[in-house]
């Protein structure tokens, strides 16, 4: 063991006096340029090596400012998104500030033309039944509004309060499955009663075998049911369907889109003729 490590030893010391002889011949021996062999090996492979560092410091510096560049963009998109989402709510601010000032200015315009007294509200809160459609305004006892007052807009009837409070009041809207309306064809004077079907559409029946009813007829309140003073706007016939000489189906479709109700005029005055409201007849139920 002690011959292997001398040998060992010995070899060690053999290469390190051949490169010592090497470096130092090196040094000794000119180029044809002047300098040493030894000093231009070495600024050789120094040289080399700072080319290879720039380059790899260039391509970090170019992979840092690509990523640099893509934080700025993620950033600006994110900035450019927002603004955009921002601009978009404003927009439908702006649109249903608009829609709002159309509609009140509607009503101002038809006010001077109605021979009743009316009082402006506003829609603050609308039903989440199907099977109940009313809205709320926000004028109630304290503003002279009472119950079974008609309800109005530029379009046409809308309902009748139904129960008012001290500073709000529900309102029944036509539409209402248990609502009723006694109506006429504008045109023939043909009287019948409107019922909300819940769909956003009415049906006339109890007309006269007799009438005559066609797509496009006008239907407006006939004044006989103690609520709608006669002649207010209802809607117009949209079908009818006929089984023999009576009438099947008769829809009509509410001048009024109920969809996007807003402002409304009361009619407070005159105070309409108390009588038990028109409701619809139950439905009978097949067994």
């Amino acid at each position: 063991m002690a011959r292997a490590d001398a040998g060992r030893r010995t070899r060690s010391l053999l290469v390190a006096v051949v490169l010592g002889h090497v470096l130092l011949i090196s040094a000794q021996v000119a180029t044809p340029g002047g300098p040493s062999l030894l000093r231009t090996t070495v600024v050789a492979v120094v040289t080399e090596i700072q080319a290879f560092s720039w380059l790899v410091a260039g391509a970090i510096h170019t992979v840092w400012d690509g990523y640099a560049a893509l934080r700025g963009v993620r950033d600006e998109n994110a900035r450019l998104a927002r603004e955009n989402t921002d601009l978009r709510v404003q927009l439908q601010q702006a649109r249903a500030d608009a829609a709002g000032a159309g509609d009140m200015r509607a009503l101002l315009g038809l006010r001077p033309h109605l021979p009743w007294t009316t009082t402006g509200a506003e829609v603050v809160a609308g039903s989440l039944s199907p099977d109940y459609r009313a809205i709320t305004i926000d004028k109630g006892l304290g503003d002279g509004v009472r119950r079974d007052m008609p309800v109005i807009n530029s379009a046409g009837v809308l309902g009748r309060v139904a129960l008012p409070a001290g500073n709000t009041a529900t309102v029944q809207l036509i539409i209402d499955r248990s609502a009723a309306v006694a109506v006429r064809i504008d045109s023939t004077r043909t009287e019948g009663i409107a019922l909300g079907n819940g769909d956003g559409t009415l049906r006339l029946e109890y007309l006269s075998a007799t009438a005559e009813v066609a797509e496009g007829d006008t239907v407006v309140t006939a004044g006989i049911d103690g609520i709608y003073p006669q002649g207010l706007g209802v809607g117009r016939v949209e079908r009818v369907e006929r089984a023999g000489p009576a009438y099947r189906k008769v829809v009509v479709r509410p001048f009024a889109d109920f969809s996007r109700l807003e402002t409304v005029l009361v009619l407070v005055a005159p105070a309409p003729v108390w009588a038990p409201p028109l409701t619809a007849p139950e439905r009978k139920v097949d067994r």
